[in-house]
């Protein structure tokens, strides 16, 4: 009887320990200090999911909240205020008519491989969660989530496994097919995605893209997404350097024609 009341006191301990996060909390606290100082465009949002802070930067529509607003996952290591894609974006699209919330998703050092970010796709989910509970409660209702680079390939794993009523589109930007780990591979999420779907990326775009445009596509038939689209951007690179008009051009009018106030898919 003692080793059981042993165990289930042990077992309780455990329960109550906080959640052990691989992402790097301390790298996250700088970005976020750094940035909320310098922030001239949107206003800061502190957001928790399971125990863990992390920001988020809101961008009211010009005309108002509305009810359509993009969420944005930034690429690998980096942070929701990047210059590259991520800034245009957040900052550009509310004088569409679109509001914008930019999330931190999970990081690691600079030096970390690829295959360690694996376990953080299962972090980035709880965050998109909370993104979307805060925009709800502003009274956002027609949601489209949006990703860059690795940001992109969370955002497909996460529609994939959760399949979210509350988000109606995805804009995928520079999706690689990341084959180190069946939980990292965009291609096997798109064979479960149902929602429009923008493929985006440039002609001149890193080579795990481009070299994997055909498995994408075809993992979208296999899903049956009639809604799916594959757009290239003729001379633009993985991170649109110069060729960011183009970038807020397409992505604004894929959402218009998608999500507009005459269409409510």
């Amino acid at each position: 009887m003692k080793k059981i009341h042993y165990l289930l006191i042990l077992l309780s301990f455990i329960a109550i320990q906080p959640i052990a996060w691989c992402s790097d909390q301390a790298k996250e606290k700088r970005w976020s200090e750094q940035i909320v100082d310098s922030l001239l465009t949107g206003e800061s949002a502190e957001l928790e999911a399971k125990g863990a802070k992390f920001l988020g930067i809101y961008t009211e529509a010009s005309n108002g909240p509305g009810e359509r607003v993009i969420i944005l996952l930034h690429g690998m290591g980096v942070h929701p205020d990047w210059p590259e894609v991520i800034n245009p974006l957040r900052s550009e699209l509310p004088e569409h008519q679109w509001s914008t919330l930019s999330i931190q998703m999970p990081i690691l050092s600079n030096d970390a491989p690829l295959k360690d970010y694996t376990p953080l796709f299962e972090e980035a989910g709880p965050r998109i969660d909370a993104a979307v509970n805060f925009l709800k409660g502003k009274g956002h209702t027609k949601i489209v989530l949006s990703g860059h680079s690795l940001g992109a390939a969370m955002g497909a794993i996460y529609l994939a496994a959760s399949k979210p009523k509350d988000i109606f589109g995805f804009v995928a930007i520079g999706l690689s097919v990341i084959e180190l780990d069946e939980k990292m591979n965009a291609a096997l999420a798109l064979e479960k995605i149902e929602i429009p779907v923008l493929d985006l990326y440039g002609s001149r775009d890193l080579d795990g893209v481009l070299s994997s445009t055909q498995q994408r596509a075809k993992a979208a038939r296999k899903a049956g997404n009639k809604y799916y689209r594959q757009t290239e951007i003729e001379g633009a690179d993985h991170f649109f350097s110069g060729s960011e008009d183009i970038l807020i051009k397409t992505v604004y009018g894929w959402l218009k024609r998608n999500f507009g106030p005459r269409n409510h898919k």
